[in-house]
């Protein structure tokens, strides 16, 4: 039972581990919430799907001694019901008064909080060298390790995960060369210097990026446009692609783009978090010639693997979020727009800047300290860092 400022329920529920319901909803089956956080909150920050029906009524409003059954009524009685709240303690609470009642019921154990704690392995089936992508349904935020000969790399790692690429390559037999950012995260917190402490890694970081003042009280390696990092039998070729911040780079192995916040499989960047709603005109234009001439250009059948993908995203076969070039350019319209259009049409479509993105930038620069449990609250929510949470495909 749940630490909790709640009594405890009258009638004892059952919990359910954050993996137990990201299976359920990863299977497609149809599943049934409550979420019993403050509607601003939910409106932020919840979880959706095909297959997911969501009911919001805040926790307080079961809080009255004889609570009005109207407040029950939205939620079915003839299917099962997951109640879940921010940490776990509300939803244990309320999820009893529902048992009360007779209906079939159960929580979210650590909430939303636990949530955040899942992290999927998919293996991007159509590439060499061997490629995982670890998907973060809570945020989007997507990370690589990418394994060839006995060596590997990870890209973008998230620091509440550090632990777990390091013991992925030992479980493949491989040792972790690099530890490698694409560009100074606005969303989350950077795994890098993590993985480099639990490792062999070297800690790599675009040299754009370590212009904006990285002061980090490690090692790290910097690297141009045109570099090659030399990875088992293969190569990582540099590649900068500036828009979505100055210092903004991909990363190439073989027929592999890692393209960072540069273009997802449906959207693109946005271009206002390093230099604000000033820059961002620049900035935006300087993401068109990025895309055009960096990316665009390169052969149809390379891969993207972005560093997010949305609720809109629809994932390839092999349950990876991942598109070939000439996919994309064919079916995302945006991509097919003349300069002057692109940026217009970016500038008017950006959601709400990432939660606490001035506080995770500064933690990413190591200009802020942040312990681990500080960073994993800075972080939860969703990332934000696309130019709409909405698809930007053809019609």
């Amino acid at each position: 039972m749940s630490e909790s400022p709640f009594p405890s329920p009258v009638v004892e529920v059952e919990s359910v581990t954050a993996d137990e319901l990201y299976e359920r909803i990863d299977t497609d089956e149809s599943v049934t919430l409550l979420d019993v956080r403050a509607t601003d909150e939910y409106e932020k920050w919840h979880l959706d799907g095909d297959t997911v029906e969501t009911i919001n009524v805040p926790y307080f409003e079961y809080l009255a001694d004889d609570p009005d059954d109207e407040l029950f009524n939205p939620v079915p009685k003839e299917e099962e019901v997951t109640v879940l709240c921010a940490k776990g303690g509300s939803s244990e609470y309320i999820a009893g008064l529902f048992a009360e009642r007779g209906y079939d019921v159960n929580h979210l154990e650590d909430g939303m909080k636990g949530w955040a704690r899942v992290l999927e392995r998919r293996k991007i089936e159509r590439v060499e060298p061997m490629t995982l992508q670890y998907q973060r349904p809570s945020s989007g935020c997507l990370s690589y390790l990418v394994i060839s000969d006995d060596e590997a790399a990870v890209i973008d790692p998230l620091r509440a995960f550090a632990g777990e690429y390091v013991e992925d390559a030992a479980e493949y037999g491989a040792e972790l060369i690099y530890a490698i950012d694409t560009h100074v995260h606005a969303d989350h917190v950077s795994g890098i210097r993590d993985v480099a402490d639990a490792s062999t890694a070297e800690a790599v970081v675009p040299a754009a990026a370590d212009a904006r003042g990285v002061e980090y009280d490690v090692p790290y390696r910097t690297v141009k446009d045109g570099e090659k990092l030399p990875l088992g039998d293969a190569d990582i070729d540099v590649v900068h692609t500036p828009g979505h911040t100055t210092g903004m780079t991909s990363y190439r192995v073989n027929t592999v783009l890692f393209t960072g916040d540069t273009l997802f499989t449906e959207s693109v960047a946005r271009p206002d978090l390093e230099e604000g709603d000033e820059g961002a005109p620049e900035a935006a234009r300087m993401l068109y010639e990025t895309l055009q001439e960096r990316i665009l250009s390169l052969p149809d059948e390379t891969v993207v693997a972005p560093g997010h993908f949305s609720d809109s995203a629809i994932s390839a076969e092999d349950g990876t979020y991942t598109a070939n070039v000439g996919t994309l350019s064919d079916s995302m319209a945006v991509l097919s727009m003349s300069r002057d259009e692109f940026v217009e049409f970016v500038l008017s479509d950006m959601p709400p800047r990432p939660a606490n993105y001035e506080e995770i930038i500064a933690t990413n620069l190591e200009k802020r300290h942040t312990d681990d449990e500080e960073a994993f609250e800075l972080e939860l929510g969703p990332n934000n860092c696309a130019a709409s949470r909405d698809s930007l495909t053809s019609e």
